[in-house]
């Protein structure tokens, strides 16, 4: 057991990140489980989006993940399964919506262009001194 206090720190942070990294990994096992016992295209999408997450957590490396995506899509395609893209849904806002008000028409005028510039008149030199 480490004596030095940020060791000990260390051997804390490593056990929680060993702890969510093999949860990780279990959701990904458990997801290919899945499709391989019932092919469809939840199954298939859920497989993909552990897949995608253990990527973006850098737990795996991006030709591992590509490599499985890939023999998983093989075996979607032998069973028959198609994938259907699924639509994004943004994520719910903290901030309540606001009333949207009656949008007012356009105004039929154009906007000025713009003018160039002014040019500032040159300094004249003082002449030398002799």
């Amino acid at each position: 057991m480490p004596i030095i206090k940020s060791a000990i720190k260390r051997v804390k942070q490593a056990h929680a990140a060993n702890e969510r990294n093999v949860a990780t990994k279990r959701s990904i096992k458990a997801a290919e489980k899945a499709f391989v016992a019932k092919p469809s295209s939840e199954t298939l999408s859920a497989v993909h989006s552990e897949l995608d997450k253990a990527l973006k957590k850098n737990l795996i490396h991006k030709n591992t993940i590509a490599r499985k995506k890939s023999a998983v899509a093989k075996a979607a395609k032998e069973a028959g399964v198609k994938l259907t893209p699924s639509k994004k849904v943004k994520a719910p806002t903290a901030k309540p919506a606001a009333k949207k008000t009656a949008a007012k028409p356009a105004a039929a005028k154009k906007a000025p262009a713009k003018k160039p510039a002014a040019k500032k008149p040159v300094a004249k030199k003082a002449p030398a001194k002799k």
